[in-house]
């Protein structure tokens, strides 16, 4: 659902279709689908990273001097989330275009070899060109949503990032993009060790149960 629009002095319908359909894939996807959730965020460069927020055993918040140094090489990390079980492929580039994008697209497809394979993914023109696989030109199993502007929320791959964040960058300092690719690559098959299936929506909220009863009598 979202607020009226208006297309001049015309109130549109309130109701999204395309943010609906995605949903639906999360919650009901077809029988013998897949459905990946693609992104990539913005590049990496190489410099050193502020540890992760936390404590030090003594009681004191973690800090680190402010690192002002950036490094030539820009290296764009491309990663697709398999909603039903949580597993992760990734991918480094130099470059964030359709050529690239194309080449990533074939990870999914290789980790899911039968079924339709559904890509839920923004509008960049990387991901809505006519030369990416999976949209005007692609195989047939393979179907892609282009979520609206102002949606990223619906993109689990989002989400997903900032565990990556975390478990890769945080308090690491690189050199260059080998050794982005390589903790890229280590991050990625450490968390698929302990991964999970991804539910769309929130948790129930816990029963609560109430230790005393007070009856009050007129």
């Amino acid at each position: 659902m979202a607020p009226y629009p208006f297309l001049g002095k015309v109130e549109g319908p309130r109701l999204r279709g395309k943010r609906t359909r995605i949903i639906g894939l999360y919650t009901d996807p077809p029988d013998g689908a897949t459905v990946v959730c693609a992104d990539e965020p913005g590049p990496v460069i190489p410099r050193t990273f502020p540890p992760a927020p936390g404590w030090s055993p003594g009681g004191r918040r973690i800090k680190s001097e402010l690192d002002y140094g950036r490094g030539p090489e820009k290296t764009w990390v491309y990663g697709g989330l398999r909603v039903r079980d949580g597993q992760q492929v990734s991918m480094t580039a130099t470059s964030r275009n359709s050529v690239f994008y194309q080449q990533f697209l074939q990870k999914p497809e290789a980790a899911n070899p039968a079924g339709d394979i559904y890509v839920i993914t923004d509008n960049l023109s990387s991901h809505s060109s006519l030369s990416t696989p999976g949209l005007a030109h692609g195989p047939p199993q393979d179907q892609a949503h282009l979520h609206t502007r102002g949606a990223c929320w619906l993109n689990l791959q989002e989400a997903w990032w900032r565990i990556f964040r975390k478990a890769a960058l945080a308090g690491q300092t690189f050199a260059g993009p080998d050794e982005i690719t390589q903790a890229t690559a280590l991050a990625t098959t450490q968390l698929n060790r302990r991964a999970r299936p991804w539910i769309w929506g929130r948790p129930a909220p816990p029963t609560r149960h109430l230790r005393r009863r007070y009856v009050y009598r007129l």
